[in-house]
C-alpha cells in the first residue's frame, strides 16, 4: 500500500454530470482512482466511457455549464482542486500539472511558432528572460526527439509532421517539470512506427524523473507497453483495476475478457477478430442494475437489477462482477 506521500493524484467518487435541454446525463458516475509518483496508470475503456471527461475534470478544464461536478474530491498532492480559486488551479495548470491532447492540430495555435507557445508555458511560470526561455526551449525540442531544433523553434504547427506535433505538444508539457501529465491518446492519430517511437520517448523521459503518467487509451496494445497499472472503465465506473499483470493475464470482469477478445494477437493471425455486441450505453439512459449486462456474456436476472459492487481478488485487483466471483469462490 502506497503512503500518502507517493500519492500525486487521488480520485474519490467523482461524479460529472451535463445539463441540457433533455435528460441529464451522467458521464462520470463514482470514479475512484489513485496515481502515485513515478507511476504510468492507464484508463482504458471504449469511446464514450467517460475517459476524457474524468481528465478534464481533474485539469479543471470542462465548460462548466453545461457540465457540473455534481459529486466527490479530487485531491492533488493533497490539496482538493475542487475546491481551489481558478487562480489557484491556472497556477499549477502547465506547471505541477500539464495535459498531451489526442490532436495536436487542434490543441497548438496555427499562428504562433512552436517556439513562442512553448516558451510562454516556462515565461507565465517562471521568472526567466525571453532568452533563457528560448534556451530552454530548444533543448525540450532535443529531448523529445525533434531533429535541428534550433531551426525548427521557428516554424509553425501546419510546417511540421504529424509526429512532430505531437513531440512538441509533450515538449510543452514538460517544460516546467510537472509532477502529473495526462496524456489523452496522443497516438491515436499516428502510424505505427511513430506511436511506438512516442511511447518510448515517455517511458525515456520518465526514467529522468519522478513524474507520474496518466495514460487514456481505447488500445489494450499500449497499455501492455506502458502501464504499472490499469483502471478500466465502461459507462463513466470503474469496473475492474489492478496491475498490467493482473488485467492481461487474469482478468475478472466480463468487459475487460471482452476488450481482451478483440486484442489482435499473432496467435489469431488470419482469423476473425472478436467484437463486442451492442454499444456503450448514452451517460443520459443507462440501463439497470450492471450497465454492461445487456451486451454480457454472463449475465443472470440479478444482473438486471442489482448495480455490482466492487469484488476484491486481493493485491488491489479489483472487479466489479459478483457472478464470476462467485463462480471463482465457488470452484475454488
Amino acid at each position: 500500500m502506497a503512503s500518502s506521500t507517493d500519492i500525486v493524484l487521488k480520485v474519490e467518487d467523482l461524479r460529472v454530470q451535463f445539463h441540457g435541454d433533455g435528460p441529464v446525463s451522467r458521464a462520470v458516475d463514482g470514479v475512484d482512482f489513485e496515481i502515485r509518483n513515478g507511476e504510468t496508470v492507464c484508463i482504458v475503456g471504449e469511446s464514450g466511457c467517460g475517459k476524457t471527461v474524468t481528465a478534464l475534470a481533474v485539469m479543471g478544464l470542462l465548460p462548466q455549464p453545461p457540465a457540473r461536478i455534481a459529486g466527490g474530491r479530487i485531491l492533488f498532492g493533497g490539496e482538493s482542486l475542487l475546491e481551489m480559486p481558478s487562480s489557484g488551479l491556472r497556477a499549477l495548470r502547465g506547471k505541477r500539472m500539464a495535459m498531451v491532447f489526442q490532436e495536436p492540430m487542434t490543441s497548438l495555435n496555427p499562428v504562433f511558432t512552436i517556439g513562442d507557445q512553448i516558451s510562454e508555458a516556462i515565461l507565465v511560470h517562471e521568472a526567466v528572460t525571453t532568452a533563457d526561455a528560448r534556451r530552454r526551449t530548444i533543448q525540450l525540442l532535443e529531448d523529445v526527439g525533434i531533429t535541428d531544433p534550433g531551426k525548427r523553434i521557428d516554424d509553425y504547427p501546419h510546417q511540421l509532421s504529424g509526429g512532430q506535433r505531437q513531440r512538441a505538444m509533450i515538449a510543452m508539457a514538460l517544460a516546467c517539470g510537472p509532477e502529473l501529465m495526462i496524456a489523452d491518446e496522443p497516438t491515436t492519430a499516428l502510424d505505427v512506427t511513430v506511436q511506438a517511437q512516442i511511447l518510448q520517448l515517455l517511458k525515456r523521459l520518465q526514467q529522468h524523473s519522478r513524474m507520474a503518467i496518466q495514460y487514456i487509451t481505447h488500445d489494450l496494445g499500449v497499455v501492455a507497453t506502458i502501464a504499472d497499472r490499469v483502471y478500466v472503465m465502461y459507462a463513466g465506473m470503474i469496473f475492474e483495476q489492478g496491475t498490467t499483470g493482473h488485467i492481461f493475464n487474469n482478468p475478472r470482469h466480463p468487459y475487460t475478457m471482452a476488450l481482451l477478445d478483440s486484442l489482435p494477437t499473432r496467435e489469431k493471425r488470419g482469423q476473425r477478430l472478436y467484437s463486442i455486441p451492442g454499444s456503450v450505453p448514452h451517460p443520459a439512459y443507462k440501463p439497470s442494475g450492471c450497465p454492461f449486462h445487456p451486451r454480457c456474456p454472463h449475465r443472470r436476472p440479478s444482473c438486471v437489477d442489482a448495480f455490482p459492487e466492487m469484488c476484491d481478488y486481493g493485491e488491489g485487483h479489483l472487479a466489479r462482477c459478483p457472478i464470476l466471483y462467485g463462480m471463482e469462490r465457488d470452484s475454488a
